[in-house]
């Protein structure tokens, strides 16, 4: 597994040289399409709680409670460092379904997942529907909150 052994926004965007430039392009992109939803730097989840324990770059974030019934932060958008591409994770649907799954084919991506999709060069990605992806996204989170907490619940 790849891990990332950063524990600041700054060593995270400088953990891997080659690939800063495509973080820096895609925070951009994500700060023009969705400008509330602050950057921010997620340490991962603590071991033996729910969620990943990667550490990642984090946009937007909200509070849901897992099993043990404590509550954990989590980012609406969040960008890891992967071995081979760069993944972006979210926790967003729309009219229940996962919301990346629209956009299927449309992103440039290298490989999708439930509600995440990866890329190799940020210049791989067609920006337009990316951007419109991600201000799709802050739009449906400012309008419900509780909509990225329902999805990380499983309800």
């Amino acid at each position: 597994m790849f891990r990332v052994t950063a524990d600041t926004l700054q060593a995270y965007l400088d953990f891997d040289p080659e690939r800063k430039r495509d973080l820096t392009a895609l925070h951009r992109l994500i700060v023009s399409a969705a400008p509330a939803l602050k950057r921010h730097f997620h340490q991962g989840t603590p071991a033996g709680e729910a969620g990943m324990r990667m550490k990642m770059i984090g946009y937007g974030k909200f509070r849901y409670a897992v099993k043990s019934g404590k509550s954990t932060d989590w980012p609406v958008i969040g960008v890891a460092l992967q071995k081979n591409y760069i993944s972006v994770y979210v926790t967003i649907t729309k009219q229940g379904a996962p919301i990346v799954s629209r956009y299927a084919g449309k992103l440039g991506e290298l490989r999708m997942g439930g509600n995440n999709f990866s890329f190799e060069r940020f210049d791989d990605l067609q920006q337009d529907a990316v951007s419109a992806l991600f201000a799709e996204i802050a739009g449906i989170f400012q309008a419900d909150p509780e909509n990225p907490v329902r999805y990380m619940q499983g309800s």
